[in-house]
């Protein structure tokens, strides 16, 4: 019965209704009503989650739940929706942050609450939209639709820096994304069609190919982000909330990445593999270095910023060495292990560092201070919550058994079939990453009780327990059975793999 159902648009326009519905809901003096209803519609959105995840199937990298209306018949314009086994698990991770966000939101913001819940809410759609869209120009429609909403929360919930975060966070995300409307464009001029899946077909040249490629690339860099174009991270994620600081690590990054997935790499093969040298050195500048700015920060909340910028150049280094590893084995499964572990590293850096910053988020709701030396001794006066915070930064240095051990990996395993300085190179982060992350985690919540502040400290309520151990679960879960999201994404996987080496030259 429910696969008949336009399970896609629901999980698209049902949160942005309800993000209306929030807004009317009135001032702050109705503020429980707008949680509640906020509530209500993020867990209806987890249960179509639930339904697609139930009738999705496993077996076949076919687009599915496909929905194609015409929308703009003069131009060849369709409202097209549709999953496959790469798409599907970012809109489950989707909707999963946004009901971990409302719950957060209950007890630390008290200002503005049904702007704030609807902004979140209207912000879920547009993001699902992006990964379930099939017609590039609705695609784009939804890439830079969430970008107000993002906007909204970092400028009128943010800190003291929030107006120049925000307007440099807008400037660089809608920015970078014009010339990827011109490359659209282009394609859908070559293929008469917007249809993302038309474009794999169009035959292009190698100079073509690369122009395109470069028009992508400085759409999706700046996303995920990658060095040097990750300036704006760091000033965003700082003065954003907490809500906002969750999105952007778990969803907002993986956006860029999901990008390089479905368009770079199928449309140009030929420009991705002759670029592939360019990509993994951008990614292991992300790994190593931008991994040394974060030991050296003095704010948490950026060490946590930089310390994601470092992350997710794992998963970029995870897509593009696919070329030399069948360059150099002969071998497409080889290939397999490092696509496959840049979907998991995607996913388990959501929970890593999207749950430090809630937790920090919590810590500056008490405490009103971002600088590490200001914090001390919290294990003391917040046992519980400390002892949530080390499963999130073990996650995040990849210990064994956690779901940041998964796809780092194997990352680390594939890129030595690649090459053994690529490797070496990224296995550096394990070192790295835990200096920062431990070394973080003893300033802030070991030695002496800092001052009477944090002496005055309360632990967690049930509240916070509950979104905490939702994470944890996950978290293990992953790291110690990643099976069911490895079999979602497998055959797509392979049928990317068969995309992105196939020549069009």
């Amino acid at each position: 019965m429910f696969a008949d159902w336009p399970l896609l648009s629901l999980l698209i326009w049902l949160p942005a209704i309800g993000g209306v519905l929030v807004l009317f809901v009135g001032g702050d003096k109705h503020a429980a009503r707008a949680r509640f209803l906020a509530l209500f519609f993020s867990l209806l959105n987890m249960f179509f989650c639930v339904l697609a995840y139930i009738y999705f199937d496993n077996h076949t990298y076919k687009m599915q739940f496909v929905e194609n209306i015409t929308w703009i018949p003069a131009y060849g314009i369709h409202y097209a929706l549709g999953v496959d086994g790469i798409s599907l698990p970012l809109i489950f991770l989707t909707a999963f942050t946004t009901l971990l966000v409302i719950l957060a939101s209950w007890k630390t913001i008290h200002q503005k609450v049904s702007q704030y819940l609807a902004t979140f809410l209207i912000m879920q759609g547009m993001v699902i939209g992006v990964f379930a869209a099939l017609d590039s120009l609705l695609f784009y429609i939804f890439w830079e639709g969430m970008l107000i909403p993002m906007y909204l929360s970092i400028g009128i919930w943010g800190s003291e820096n929030r107006s120049y975060a925000a307007i440099k966070f807008f400037l660089f995300t809608f920015m970078g994304s014009a010339l990827m409307l011109v490359a659209l464009l282009y394609l859908r001029i070559q293929v008469n069609s917007f249809y993302i899946l038309d474009f794999y077909e169009a035959p292009l040249s190698m100079t073509v190919q690369v122009l395109i490629f470069v028009a992508f690339l400085l759409a999706f860099a700046v996303k995920v982000p990658m060095w040097p174009v990750h300036t704006w991270l760091p000033d965003a994620h700082t003065e954003a909330p907490a809500g906002g600081s969750v999105v952007l690590a778990a969803l907002m990054l993986k956006m860029g990445a999901y990008g390089f997935l479905r368009f770079s790499m199928p449309i140009t093969p030929d420009a991705s593999r002759a670029l592939d040298w360019f990509m993994i050195t951008l990614s292991l500048i992300a790994v190593v270095y931008i991994g040394m700015i974060a030991i050296a920060q003095k704010d948490m909340k950026k060490l946590i910023a930089y310390s994601s910028v470092s992350h997710m150049g794992f998963v970029t280094l995870g897509c593009f060495m696919l070329y030399i590893i069948t360059a150099k084995t002969g071998n497409v499964l080889d290939a397999y292990m490092g696509l496959e572990g840049a979907m998991v590293q995607m996913i388990s850096h959501a929970f890593g560092s999207g749950a430090m910053f809630l937790g920090f988020g919590m810590l500056y709701e008490r405490l009103h201070t971002r600088l590490i030396s200001n914090f001390g001794g919290i294990a003391k006066t917040m046992p519980i919550f400390s002892a949530f915070f080390i499963i999130f930064a073990l996650s995040n240095i990849g210990l064994p058994g956690t779901s940041g051990f998964v796809g780092e990996f194997m990352i680390i395993l594939s890129a030595f079939k690649a090459n053994f300085w690529i490797a070496f190179s990224a296995a550096l982060t394990l070192i790295i990453g835990a200096v920062y992350t431990l070394w973080m985690y003893k300033r802030v919540f070991y030695g002496t009780i800092a001052n009477e502040h944090v002496a005055a400290l309360k632990d967690i309520g049930k509240l916070e327990i509950l979104i905490f151990s939702l994470i944890t679960i996950t978290i293990f879960g992953i790291g110690l059975y990643p099976a069911p999201l490895l079999d979602m994404f497998h055959v797509s996987v392979g049928h990317l793999l068969e995309l992105s080496l196939r020549s069009k030259l």
